[in-house]
């Protein structure tokens, strides 16, 4: 007997330790904004001069999308969940040198200044143009992003839920509720997938509307794949889960019929 428990103890603590972990994950990741980076290869000083107009542009309630997306391209920009971010010079909404002076201007120092998407952003349309509300709605594209701002929350809520139920069966010493906790744990990864998935379908879309200019690159950041390594961790720990679950239960049922042989 003693060496089954072992076994199942193990899968648990470990199938906890990767829920654990996902969940982490999954909450760095909404939290951050390095979902999708642009890089220009523009020197500084090209921006230094239209700095505050593109800042004023890009944090002014009525940005549309292909406002702040040119703002992205021009500005090394970054994009989370719910925040998007340019760098610019630090001085140049306050400050623009004299027209005539004996010293250079000092080296241009970058800052970063980031601006939070409203609820209203996340559920509001996205155009077949972006930025032309007369174009008519982009379906896909305005389901997508709300896909993509619901799914992690889902995803952690699921996780939660099952980290609820697994402590009531440690509280009641029985292996069975484990096997809702797997089961949550398998529909917290589909979330995660889709969520990934409309992500990168959501950035594709947007690209063939918006196409990158010739000295900008894009790339996937590191919040984005923290949510991608999130998803096989939570089906792992549901595999896990499962599987002590059941084999726990069979081999019970075995040993009861065997007692009452």
């Amino acid at each position: 007997g003693a060496m089954m428990d072992n076994r199942f103890a193990t899968a648990l603590v470990i199938a906890c330790v990767l829920s654990l972990i996902s969940t982490i994950y999954m909450a760095a990741s909404i939290g951050t904004d390095f979902w999708y980076e642009y890089h220009t290869q523009l020197p500084a000083e090209n921006v230094s001069e239209a700095g505050r107009s593109i800042w004023e542009e890009f944090v002014s309630k009525d940005a549309d999308e292909k406002t702040y997306t040119d703002a992205l391209f021009r500005c090394n920009g970054t994009v989370g969940l719910w925040r998007r971010c340019i760098t610019v010079p630090k001085n140049s909404h306050w400050y623009s040198p004299p027209a005539f002076s004996f010293f250079p201007p000092p080296e241009t120092d970058m800052t970063t200044n980031c601006i939070s998407f409203s609820l209203s952003d996340q559920f509001a349309e996205k155009y077949i143009e972006p930025g032309n509300h007369n174009s008519g709605t982009d379906l896909n594209r305005t389901y997508l992003w709300r896909l993509q701002f619901l799914l992690p929350f889902v995803s952690i809520g699921l996780m939660c839920f099952g980290a609820l139920i697994g402590l009531c069966a440690c509280a009641c010493r029985s292996l069975y509720p484990a096997i809702a906790t797997g089961v949550l744990h398998f529909l917290a990864g589909l979330c995660t997938l889709g969520l990934v998935g409309c992500y990168v379908a959501g950035i594709e879309l947007l690209h063939r509307k918006l196409p990158l200019p010739e000295d900008v690159k894009g790339e996937f950041g590191w919040s984005f794949c923290l949510a991608c390594v999130s998803a096989p961790l939570q089906f792992m720990a549901a595999a896990l889960f499962i599987w002590a679950a059941r084999t726990n239960r069979k081999e019970f049922t075995l040993l009861k019929a065997y007692r009452v042989a």
